[in-house]
C-alpha cells in the first residue's frame, strides 16, 4: 500500500537513505530528537490507519457480498452450478497464488501479479481479513486433498445462532471423518465441513473477544459504582456500606485483582491515623454481571463459577495531615499520566493476588504475546510485544518471593522499550501504581524507587520523562518522609539540570502532586524557590504547567499553613516593587510579566479563603434548591485547579457562600471580616501604589496590570468592585474642577494610574452605567490634562489598550466627539491629535461615519493649533484605509491646507505636514504618493530656499531630508524622478550648503546616484521608464551611502540626529 511521505525534503529515520541521512540529527547532543520522533511516529500511525481502513473496507466489502443461506442451499444441491467467488475468498486465493510464485522463483510474474492487485498487501497475511487462520500453502493443499471424505449425513448446516454445546455434538472432526471413495458429491462435502470449521474459528475468536469486552466493562462499572464510596472514604464523608459488607458476586478475575480504577483515590484522608486497601468487588451491578455472564458458553461458565474468592492481607499508607477538597485533590491527580481504557490497560491495572488469578492472568496474555513472538521482525512488532509483556512482568514482580529477582524484574520494565511513548509511558505508570497500591509503601520504596533514581540522568529524553512521571504518580504511595526529601530533591534536580523541556514540565506536574500531599512546614521555603525557577524557566510549555499545577497546589498548601497573606503574596509584591526601584533606566518586563502573573493565578486562592474565613461560612448550608452561579461570574480558569469551585468543594457549596457574600457586602459590611480586611486595607492600596510607579509609556505593563485588576475585580465581584476598589482609585485621580491647577492632582493623572483603572477597573462589567462612568471618566481625563498642559501620555495609554477591542470603538468616538464640541481650544486640539491612535484599529465604515467628519469639522476650526493638530490623524487615514471616495476627501483637505494663501506663513503647519508626509510616503497608496506626496514636497523645498529666517530654514530644511531619505527608497518613475524628487534634491542641498554642510556631503550622494542611474536608464531603455527604487537600494549605493556617512566630521550626537524623526 503506498504512503506518501511526510512533507518533501524530509524521510523519517525508519525511512531514511544514506544519501538523505542527516547525521547531526543523530548526535548525543539530542537538539533534534523531538522532531525525528514526532516524525517516526507520524509515519507510523499513518500506516497504521490506512491498515484500519483498509480492513474496515474488507469487512465492509464482505458483508455486502455475503451469499444468503437459500442461495449456498442451491449451490450445495446443484452441485454444477459455480458459487461465484467471494472478495475474502479471492484476496486469501490471490495471497496464497503469490506465496507460491515466489517460493517457486516466479519472481517476475509475482510482481505483475502483485501491479495487478494493486489494493491488497502481500507481506502480511491479516491484510487478508479478520481473525482468518492462515491456510497451508497451495502445495500442501494439493497434497492433502484426496485425505478428506465425508458423508452427506455428517453434514450439518450451522448459523449464527448455533449454541457451541450443539456445535461441538454436531460438528464433525476430520480426523474422525471415515474414509469413502472419492467422488464429486464427498469432495464437495468435504470443502463444506472446511467452510464449517472456518466459521467455528471466527465464533471462537469472536467469542474470547466478547469475554474480554465484558471483563473490560466490569471494570468500568467497578470503576463508576465505587467512585462515590471512594471519594467519601477519602475525605470523611458518610460512605457507602463498606465492601466487607458486601457479598462477593462475579468470577475470580473480577474478584482477585486490585483494580486502580476503581479504587484510585480510596483511603488517603480517612478519619483514622492509617487506612486499608481493600480488595474492589461489585457493589450494585450483579444484574449486568449475571446477564453477561448468561451470554458467555456453558464451559466457561462452569469454570468461572467453580473459581472461589481469595483473601489478601491489607496493606497501609500514611495518611498526611493535610484538609484539600475532595474535587481539588482529584483533579490534581487527574494530571497523572496513566492509562486503562484499552485492553491492555485494563491488564495492566490490575495485579494478581493468587495462583489461580495468575493462571487467567497468563490464558489472557499469552494469546496475544504469542503471536507477536512469531512475527517480531519488524521494530514496531517487537514494541508490542514488550508492551504486552509489562502486565507479566508486573504480576511476578509482585508475587515473587526473592527480593534480587524482583528487583531484577522491575529493572527490566523500567529498561524494556528503549524511549518509550506517551501511551508506552502511560502503561508502565498505570501498572506501577497497580504495584505500589498491592505491595505498600515499603516496597515502593525499596524496589521501584531505585529505579527511578537510575534513570534520572539516561541519555534519552523518554526515560528520564518516565521517571519525571513516575515522582508524581508514585507520590500518594511512598512514605511522608520519602516524599517530602528523596522525591523532592529528585524532582529539584531534574527541574534545575535537564535540559529537556518535556521532561522539565512532566517534572512541575509532579511537583505539583507532591505539594497536594507534603505536609512537612520545614518544606515551605523549599517549595517556594522552586515555584520561582519554574516561574522564570525559558520554556513555555513548563511556565504553562506551573500557572496549571504546581502553583495552584502550591497555594492550597500556603493557604493552609496560614502563609497565603502573610509571605507569598506579599514576597511577589516586594519583588514588583524591587523591579520598578531599579528599573528606572530600564525595566526587565520578563521578570515583571513572571511576578505578575503568579500573582494573577492567586486571585483565585485568595478569594477561596476569603470566602472560608468569612462570618457567615457557618450558615453555608446545602438546603433547599440552591441558586445557579451566572457563567460569567468568574472569569475562565487556566487550569481546574484555579476553578474557584474546584477549590472550595462543589459549584453548589460556592452559590450559597456567593449568595451570602454578596448579601454581606451589600448590608452589613466587613466588621469582623480579617481575610477581607486585609485585601481592602493592605492589599489593594499596596497594588494602586505599585501602578502609580509603572512607566506609562510601557505598553506591556499597563497591559499586564490592567488584566491583573480585570481578574481581581471580576472574581471579588460587581459590589466588591463598587464599594471597595473604585472608591480607592478615585481618592488618588481626585477629578474634580479644583485640580485643575493643583500640580500634585494632576501629577496622578499623568501616570499609568489612569490607563489602568479605565481598562483594568471600569471595563469590568459592561452594563449602560457601567459605560457611563467610563466615558465620564476618560472626558474629565482629557478635559483636565488639556487644560493643565500635561503631557498626554496616560490618555494616550487608555485609547491604545481600549482601541485593541472593536467593542469598545464606539465609546471611544463618543469620548472624542465630546472633545470636538468641547468650548476650549485646548481640549480640541488633544481630541484631534487622539484620532490619529484610533484610525488604524476601527472599521473603514466607522472611519468615513464618525472621524473623517469630525477632523473636517475641526480642520475649520477658528484656531489655527486645532487644524494643525488635525494634519497626523489626515495622514494616518491616507495611511491605512482604501476607500477612493474617502482618499479623495482626506486629499482635498490635505492640498487646502498646502495652497490656501492664509497658510502661507505658517511655519508650524508647514513643518507638521512634512513630518506627516515622512512618515505616510512610504506606505501610502502609491497615487497618493506620486501625486501629490512628492510634487508638494518640492514646492516647500523651492519655498525654503527664499526663507530668511535661518532658525526657521534649518528647521524645514532639517524636516525635509528626513522625509527624502524615507522617500528614496519607494517606487519613483522616471518622469517623476526628473521632473520632481532630483529637482527637491537640489534645493535641499542648497539650503544645507549655508546651514548644515554635514547633511550637504550626503544630498551630493544621493543626487549623483539618482542621475547615474537616470542616465543609464535612458541608455538601455530611452523609451521606457524605471524604477529607481531598486537602484537606490542596490548594495553598492548603500555601500557608497555609508562610506558618505563616515567621513562626516560632526560629533555622535549629531550623526544619531541626522536620521531622527521629531516626535
Amino acid at each position: 500500500m503506498p504512503v506518501k511521505p511526510v512533507c518533501p525534503g524530509y524521510r523519517a529515520g525508519s525511512i531514511s537513505t544514506l544519501d538523505s541521512l542527516d547525521f547531526a540529527r543523530y548526535s548525543d547532543d539530542g537538539n533534534r530528537e523531538a522532531d525525528e520522533r514526532v516524525a517516526v511516529l507520524e509515519f507510523e500511525l499513518r500506516k497504521a490507519k490506512e491498515t484500519i481502513q483498509a480492513l474496515r473496507a474488507n469487512l465492509t466489502q464482505a458483508a455486502e457480498n455475503e451469499v444468503p443461506l437459500q442461495e449456498r442451499k442451491n449451490y450445495k444441491s446443484s452441485p454444477e452450478i459455480q458459487e461465484p467467488i467471494r472478495p475474502l475468498e479471492k484476496r486469501a486465493l490471490n495471497f496464497l497464488v503469490n506465496e507460491f510464485l515466489l517460493k517457486n522463483s516466479y519472481k517476475l510474474t509475482s510482481i505483475t501479479f502483485s501491479d495487478e492487485n494493486h489494493d491488497q498487501d502481500f507481506e502480511l497475511w491479516d491484510d487478508v481479513g479478520l481473525n482468518i487462520p492462515k491456510p497451508p500453502d497451495l502445495l500442501q493443499l494439493y497434497r492433502d486433498f484426496g485425505n478428506h471424505h465425508v458423508t452427506a449425513k455428517d453434514v450439518v448446516d450451522v448459523s449464527v445462532g448455533v449454541e457451541e454445546d450443539e456445535l461441538e455434538a454436531t460438528t464433525p472432526i476430520l480426523g474422525n471423518v471415515p474414509v469413502f471413495e472419492t467422488t464429486p458429491q464427498s469432495i464437495e462435502q468435504c470443502l463444506i465441513v472446511q467452510k464449517l470449521e472456518d466459521q467455528i474459528n471466527v465464533l471462537n475468536n469472536e467469542k474470547w473477544s466478547l469475554m474480554e469486552k465484558i471483563q473490560r466493562l466490569e471494570s468500568e462499572i467497578d470503576f463508576l459504582k465505587n467512585e462515590n464510596f471512594a471519594v467519601s472514604t477519602v475525605y470523611g464523608v458518610a460512605p457507602h456500606p463498606s465492601l466487607e459488607q458486601v457479598p462477593l458476586s462475579g468470577s475470580e478475575d473480577n474478584g482477585q485483582y486490585l483494580d486502580i480504577k476503581s479504587s484510585e483515590n480510596d483511603n488517603k484522608h480517612g478519619n483514622t491515623e492509617e487506612t486499608s486497601l481493600s480488595v474492589s468487588t461489585e457493589v450494585d451491578s450483579r444484574t449486568s454481571k449475571d446477564d453477561a455472564l448468561n451470554s458467555v458458553p456453558c464451559k466457561e461458565r462452569e469454570k468461572m463459577s467453580s473459581c472461589v474468592p481469595s483473601t489478601k492481607t491489607a496493606v497501609h499508607f500514611d495518611k498526611p495531615n493535610r484538609k484539600l477538597s475532595a474535587t481539588f485533590h482529584q483533579a490534581l491527580l487527574s494530571f497523572c499520566r496513566m492509562s486503562a481504557d484499552s485492553r491492555l490497560g485494563s491488564e495492566v491495572s490490575r495485579i494478581a493476588d493468587s495462583e489461580k488469578s495468575v493462571m487467567l492472568m497468563l490464558g489472557r496474555c499469552l494469546p496475544h504475546i504469542v503471536p507477536n513472538v512469531l512475527l517480531a521482525k519488524r521494530e514496531r512488532m517487537v514494541l508490542h510485544l514488550c508492551q504486552e509483556l509489562i502486565p507479566l512482568i508486573l504480576c511476578t514482580a509482585c508475587l515473587h518471593p526473592e527480593p534480587k529477582e524482583r528487583d531484577q524484574l522491575l529493572h527490566i520494565l523500567f529498561n524494556l522499550i528503549k524511549r518509550p511513548d506517551d501511551e508506552q509511558r502511560q502503561m508502565i505508570l498505570t501498572g506501577c501504581v497497580a504495584f505500589a497500591r498491592h505491595v505498600g509503601p515499603t516496597r515502593v520504596e525499596a524496589e521501584l524507587l531505585p529505579q527511578c533514581w537510575e534513570q534520572i540522568n539516561h541519555k534519552y529524553p523518554e526515560r528520564r520523562l518516565l521517571v519525571a512521571e513516575s515522582c508524581g504518580a508514585l507520590a500518594p504511595y511512598l512514605p511522608k518522609e520519602i516524599r517530602s526529601s528523596l522525591v523532592l530533591s529528585m524532582l529539584q534536580q531534574m527541574l534545575m539540570e535537564d535540559k529537556a523541556d518535556l521532561v522539565r514540565e512532566a517534572v512541575i506536574k509532579s511537583l505539583g502532586i507532591i505539594m497536594g500531599y507534603i505536609d512537612d512546614p520545614d518544606k515551605y521555603q523549599q517549595g517556594f524557590e522552586l515555584l520561582l525557577s519554574a516561574l522564570g524557566d525559558p520554556s513555555e510549555r513548563v511556565v504553562s504547567a506551573t500557572h496549571q499545577v504546581f502553583l495552584p497546589a502550591y497555594a492550597a498548601w500556603t493557604t493552609e499553613l496560614g502563609n497565603l497573606q502573610f509571605h507569598l503574596i506579599p514576597t511577589l509584591l516586594n519583588k514588583i516593587e524591587k523591579l520598578l526601584r531599579e528599573g528606572e533606566h530600564g525595566l526587565d518586563e520578563h521578570k515583571l510579566h513572571m511576578y505578575l502573573s503568579a500573582l494573577q493565578s492567586l486571585i483565585p486562592s485568595l478569594f477561596a479563603l476569603v470566602l472560608q474565613n468569612a462570618p457567615f461560612t457557618s450558615k453555608a448550608k446545602l438546603q433547599g434548591e440552591v441558586p445557579q452561579i451566572e457563567v460569567t461570574r468568574f472569569p475562565r480558569p487556566v487550569s481546574p485547579l484555579q476553578d474557584v469551585a474546584t477549590i472550595i468543594g462543589s459549584r453548589e457549596q460556592l452559590a450559597v457562600l456567593l449568595r451570602l457574600y454578596d448579601y454581606q457586602l451589600e448590608h452589613e459590611g466587613t466588621t469582623g471580616w480579617e481575610t477581607l480586611l486585609w485585601v481592602v486595607n493592605q492589599l489593594l492600596p499596596r497594588l494602586i501604589e505599585i501602578v502609580g510607579k509603572i512607566n506609562v509609556a510601557s505598553t506591556a505593563c499597563v497591559h499586564e496590570f490592567s488584566r491583573f485588576f480585570w481578574r481581581l475585580c471580576r472574581t471579588f465581584g460587581k459590589i466588591f468592585t463598587n464599594t471597595k476598589v473604585k472608591p480607592q482609585f478615585q481618592e488618588i485621580l481626585r477629578l474634580s474642577e479644583e485640580n485643575i491647577d493643583s500640580t500634585a492632582g494632576n501629577g496622578v493623572l499623568t501616570k499609568a494610574t489612569v490607563p489602568i483603572y479605565a481598562t483594568g477597573v471600569l471595563t469590568c462589567y459592561i452594563q449602560e452605567e457601567d459605560r457611563k462612568l467610563l466615558v465620564g471618566f476618560l472626558e474629565d481625563v482629557m478635559t483636565m490634562l488639556s487644560l493643565s498642559h500635561a503631557p498626554l501620555d496616560s490618555l494616550k495609554a487608555s485609547f491604545v489598550e481600549l482601541g485593541a477591542n472593536p467593542a469598545y470603538h464606539e465609546l471611544l468616538l463618543t469620548v472624542l466627539w465630546y472633545g470636538v464640541v468641547h468650548t476650549s481650544a485646548l481640549v480640541r486640539c488633544t481630541a484631534a491629535r487622539m484620532f490619529e491612535l484610533l484610525v488604524k484599529g476601527v472599521h473603514e465604515t466607522l472611519v468615513a461615519q464618525r472621524v473623517v467628519p469630525a477632523l473636517i469639522t475641526l480642520s475649520s476650526d477658528p484656531e489655527i493649533s486645532v487644524r494643525i493638530a488635525t494634519i497626523p490623524a489626515f495622514g494616518t487615514i491616507m495611511e491605512t484605509v482604501t476607500q477612493r471616495e474617502l482618499l479623495e476627501r482626506v486629499k482635498m483637505q490635505l492640498a487646502s491646507f498646502l495652497e490656501d494663501p492664509q497658510y502661507q506663513d505658517q511655519h508650524s503647519l508647514h513643518t507638521e505636514i512634512i513630518k506627516t508626509f515622512g512618515r505616510v510616503g512610504p506606505n501610502a497608496e502609491p497615487r497618493f504618493r506620486d501625486e501629490f506626496v512628492i510634487p508638494h514636497l518640492h514646492k516647500l523645498a523651492l519655498v525654503n530656499n527664499q526663507q530668511s529666517v535661518d532658525s526657521k530654514r534649518l528647521d524645514i530644511a532639517t524636516h525635509l531630508f528626513e522625509a527624502y531619505s524615507a522617500l528614496s527608497c519607494c517606487f519613483i518613475s522616471e518622469d517623476l524622478m526628473v521632473n520632481h524628487f532630483l529637482p527637491g534634491l537640489k534645493c535641499l542641498r542648497t539650503d544645507m550648503e549655508h546651514l548644515s554642510p554635514e547633511h550637504e556631503v550626503i544630498l551630493s550622494s544621493m543626487i549623483k546616484e539618482c542621475e547615474q542611474k537616470v542616465e543609464n536608464k535612458t541608455v538601455q531603455e530611452p523609451q521606457g521608464s524605471m524604477s529607481i527604487a531598486a537602484s537606490l537600494v542596490s548594495e553598492d549605493t548603500k555601500t557608497k551611502f555609508l562610506n558618505k556617512m563616515g567621513q562626516l566630521t560632526t560629533s555622535g550626537a549629531m550623526l544619531a540626529n541626522v536620521f531622527q524623526r521629531k516626535k
